[in-house]
């Protein structure tokens, strides 16, 4: 590629450039010896989820002796100077994401439509986010709120309820998502400029999200979207960007993979995925991927998996806990990667006290100090939160609690009838017709007040974990078999708690696989051939508690919090009855 046109492009009229650029092909760019490669850092993230407060997790990394170790890490405050920290490095830098960054977030996130995490990834110096499907979870007008700023309200949340909203500094793309008129609902690219003159390089960025997206999401959030093929989509705007100027080209993909073997966040082993069939389509101009969705940590020579494709592959987990360091040297000249490299960098923070024991520091990695103005914003929001946690949410007829445990297993009891209850309400809109609610996410009961009121602190101490809701479609058989888990000898035994309408019945004397004897909806026993339309929460969803069968997602939708619906279903009717009848008990 040459130098010469990059700078005419911007200035001339069409039909003056095209004799410019027929005189700029006829000799070299520069003379003898050329300019120095230039160096340019891109540092890279994805699936923050909101995860503005450390989340009180650890990264696995090798111990030097085969096995691994737990290393504390995330936190916004410690993300930021982590950034800070690489971002020195480098004259010439772009911080990069691939999608997630909000959605399925922290409460003190989630609470305020993720807009202090926008505020958090503001303050680090983010540049460019290609859409993740989280992205879309309160819908199309939300997100552009997210780009644009501003307060009005697309959900039934209160947007600007701290401070006025001011959008995203940085810039969302979305290559393959496109609206009903053929335009994309973000830029498909951007571009950065690094040095002058002679040593002046362009780098180009494609992003966009995975074409599942609509399995994905509520479909009522992304009406007249639709989600095109990944590799279709970055491919037809490789060229775009090479004829611009473009030295590089860097793709951030919300669509990744799995690697195995001891754990290493800059490892490559024995990769596979989604984000391989794609790769393999790729046009050779692409130098770079960064990836996410999968929330897996790796980096790879895509190279020595396939020749064809020389591709730096590269994800940063989840949570803001890695950061991606990559290092393109270009020479603009020849206008081309001459040497990538990356590693990902625990973000390594405080350390705190698991369920396991201590998660203590690790001397051999560099431990990031909290970065005093994140972390004041940051306790903005999070004070903000305990004091919303007073809100009322409605009423309810008594108190709610767990079932017991014991010979039958773990009961969800009416608390678990009761958020099941409300599950079912919030998703019949995607076609639900039964749902369920595991006793081992249920941490604390409901005890309404003397009027019957209760507060939302209330209800996020009975379901702390701030999932959202997932509809899928599963056969009455496999509806047994899933049921038939939480009665097997290898995990602890836990009937799932259903929603009003069905009930089924289990006996624990009888052999494993087989010791579910009744299921019934309305009334009618479930016909093993059958569709029927099934909600969890996304720890289940996602193979939770031992439940791997719910992990089949077929035509998924992801509805609403978790928190959200049984708020609903409270203020619908108040107060609220007690859901006391037996739907899940020991009989034939």
């Amino acid at each position: 590629m040459n130098q010469c046109p990059r700078s005419i492009a911007r200035i001339v009229p069409a039909l003056v450039l095209l004799p410019l650029l027929a005189a700029c092909a006829g000799g070299p760019r520069t003379g003898a010896g050329g300019p120095a490669p230039v160096t340019v850092g891109v540092i890279g993230l994805n699936d923050f989820h909101g995860s503005i407060e450390a989340p009180r997790t650890a990264v696995m990394v090798p111990d030097g002796q085969g096995g691994a170790r737990p290393v504390p890490a995330g936190g916004a405050a410690f993300l930021a100077s982590a950034v800070e920290s690489v971002r020195k490095n480098y004259t010439n830098s772009v911080t990069v994401a691939a999608g997630d960054l909000t959605g399925a977030s922290q409460i003190a996130s989630s609470l305020f439509l993720d807009e202090p995490a926008i505020g958090v990834l503001n303050r680090i110096g983010l540049d460019f986010n290609a859409v993740g499907n989280h992205e879309f979870d309160q819908g199309t007008e939300e997100l552009l709120r997210k780009q644009t700023g501003g307060c009005a309200q697309h959900t039934a949340r209160k947007p600007c309820q701290i401070e006025r909203f001011e959008g995203a500094k940085f810039k969302y793309l979305a290559a393959s998502t496109v609206r009903a008129d053929g335009s994309t609902l973000f830029p498909a690219t951007g571009m950065r400029s690094f040095g002058k003159g002679r040593s002046a390089v362009q780098v180009g960025i494609i992003g966009l999200t995975l074409k599942d997206t609509s399995n994905l999401v509520s479909p009522d959030g992304i009406k007249g979207l639709t989600f095109g093929d990944e590799a279709a989509a970055i491919n037809a705007q490789v060229p775009r960007l090479r004829q611009a100027g473009a030295d590089a080209v860097i793709v951030l993909i919300h669509q990744g993979g799995y690697t195995s073997g001891n754990p290493d966040p800059s490892s490559c082993a024995n990769l596979t995925g989604e984000i391989k069939p794609i790769l393999d389509q790729l046009d050779p101009g692409v130098d770079v991927v960064v990836s996410g969705h999968t929330h897996w940590s790796y980096v790879c020579d895509y190279g020595q998996i396939n020749p064809a494709k020389p591709i730096l592959l590269t994800s940063a987990g989840v949570y803001g806990q890695l950061i991606t360091d990559i290092t393109l040297e270009i020479d603009p000249r020849a206008g081309k990667v001459v040497s990538k490299r990356a590693r990902n960098v625990v973000v390594q923070g405080d350390p705190y006290v698991s369920p396991r024991g201590p998660v203590n520091n690790a001397a051999d990695l560099p431990r990031f100090t909290a970065r005093p103005d994140v972390a004041a914003y940051v306790g903005q929001y999070t004070e903000a939160a305990k004091a919303y946690s007073l809100r009322p949410v409605g009423k309810l007829a008594g108190p709610v609690a767990r079932g017991a445990s014991g010979g039958l297993g773990n009961q969800g009891g009416s608390l678990g009838n009761l958020i099941a209850d409300a599950q079912l309400a919030a998703t019949q809109g995607a076609g639900a017709q039964i749902a369920f609610m595991n006793p081992f996410g249920l941490r604390a009961p409901l005890n309404p007040a003397a009027d019957g009121s209760l507060t939302f602190g209330d209800i996020y101490a009975a379901q702390p974990f701030n999932n959202t809701l997932v509809t899928q479609t599963m056969t009455g058989a496999e509806l047994k078999a899933v049921l038939e888990q939480g009665f097997d000898d290898y995990q602890p035994k836990q009937a799932l708690s259903p929603s009003a309408g069905f009930a089924y019945r289990f006996d624990l004397s009888r052999p494993v696989g087989d010791r579910v004897t009744a299921m019934t909806l309305n009334g009618q026993p479930i016909d093993p051939a059958a569709n029927y339309r099934i909600t969890t929460n996304s720890f289940l969803a996602g193979g939770g508690d031992s439940f791997s069968l719910f992990n089949r997602q077929r035509d998924r939708v992801i509805g609403l919090s978790d928190l959200d619906a049984l708020e609903a279903w409270l203020k619908a009717t108040p107060p609220r009855p007690v859901p006391a009848e037996d739907r899940a008990g020991a009989g034939k």
